[in-house]
């Protein structure tokens, strides 16, 4: 389902097999514990990388499991289970004293964009992948923290219709050219995780206060931190 491997200051949290990585509530159980154990065993100089393995990075929540409950109702219900139960592991990556970064090694949609946008950076394929946020398409309203992280995340009105408003499927330099993520110069699933663990190895040799560096990306999203119930505990400098 997923691991936890520290490889010194780097954290390489992975969602293993090769499906599609759809958030279950059991995923979403499993990914929080590695979160919390991540931060549990921070020091200075720690750093989050998440990538997974096969073709998708993660295709969203698992749609095929709230159809199953057999009724509307009860896949209604499922869903809202779903979107409530995945907020805690957005607010705990907000939360995570350390820099994160996500390495996709393929296609993130839906809530598994939302997954990859909660990191500080993004790094894609440049050969395989694509951002698709399907709720346009498939007649779902976003949840309002899907809408807050990103209206805070997303820095321009073309790139929040291309990503939100079109049911469009963007591809790696698209994306960078848009703002969404940070890289797409990179041709396999080694080549951006070999990217990811660069960037995390010259940000871990800063050996900076994680609490610090937590409550700053915190003030960057006041709004959406407040929708997802994070709070700053250290108190501004004078």
């Amino acid at each position: 389902m997923c691991t936890l491997e520290k490889r010194g200051d780097l954290f390489l949290l992975t969602l293993t097999g090769d499906d599609e990585h759809r958030f279950h509530p059991d995923t979403i159980s499993s990914v929080l514990s590695l979160l919390e154990q991540a931060k549990s065993q921070s020091t200075r100089g720690s750093v989050l990388i998440t990538t997974a393995h096969g073709k998708f990075f993660s295709n969203g929540f698992d749609l095929a499991w709230a159809q199953a409950a057999g009724s509307q109702t009860g896949a209604v219900n499922r869903m809202h289970q779903m979107v409530e139960s995945f907020k805690p592991v957005i607010a705990a990556l907000f939360d995570l004293p350390m820099p994160t970064i996500a390495a996709l090694n393929g296609h993130a949609a839906a809530s598994g964009l939302m997954f990859a946008l909660s990191h500080d950076y993004v790094f894609m394929r440049n050969d395989r992948g694509v951002l698709y946020m399907s709720e346009v398409d498939l007649g779902l309203p976003l949840p309002d923290y899907f809408a807050a992280m990103f209206a805070a995340k997303i820095g321009t009105s073309i790139a929040k219709r291309e990503l939100l408003l079109s049911g469009k499927k963007i591809k790696g330099e698209e994306a960078v050219a848009l703002g969404i993520v940070d890289s797409a110069a990179h041709d396999s699933v080694e080549g951006v995780v070999e990217a990811t663990v660069s960037l995390g190895e010259s940000l871990a040799a800063k050996k900076w206060n994680g609490e610090v560096y937590a409550s700053i990306r915190k003030s960057l999203y006041p709004g959406l931190c407040a929708m997802l119930s994070v709070t700053d505990k250290i108190a501004a400098s004078p």
